[in-house]
């Protein structure tokens, strides 16, 4: 278990590309961009979305990943852990990373990703809420109990850390 930590659970991927699409739509593309296309399906064609549910906290998640990069499979597991800082100690981090003797909470995972919370829904009436980040254009939504997500705030600047279990 990671100290200073935002929300910590293990997840079970349920689904791969749950809705059966990619990620754009790519025939539009091929029509106008025949050349362009090529490129734009060997990048787009790494990016898996995953469907899973937390043990734990009985979170729902969809979540874009490189999947060439970190590859997983319907039914596998795999902790999933989001932090404001690196630092072991919880302390901010300072806008630029040096890894020489450095302790990093980034070395005890397989797959680190940093992005910005950009929405927070809370509906009203039910106890539910969402959480909407990007790293970079991939994106995560994280939807579950409101006093699992009560550590967030709107803009945000969070690690997304995983490791299979």
């Amino acid at each position: 278990m990671v100290e200073n930590n935002l929300f910590e659970d293990i997840f079970r991927v349920e689904k791969l590309n749950p809705d059966d699409k990619k990620l754009f739509d790519k025939e539009m593309f091929l029509i106008y961009f025949c050349v362009f296309i090529l490129i734009l399906r060997f990048c787009v064609s790494q990016v898996t979305r995953i469907e899973a549910r937390s043990e734990k906290f009985d979170m729902f998640m969809h979540l874009d990943i490189n999947s060439e990069i970190y590859p997983l499979k319907v039914g596998q597991k795999f902790t999933l852990v989001l932090v404001s800082s690196l630092n072991p100690d919880g302390t901010p981090d300072t806008g630029y990373y040096t890894q020489i003797n450095r302790q990093s909470l980034a070395n005890n995972f397989e797959y680190v990703m940093y992005g910005k919370l950009y929405r927070i829904t809370e509906a009203s009436g039910r106890e539910k809420a969402e959480l909407n980040i990007s790293f970079g254009g991939l994106l995560m939504l994280l939807k579950g109990d409101t006093s699992h997500c009560n550590k967030f705030e709107l803009d945000q600047r969070l690690y997304l850390l995983m490791r299979k279990v």
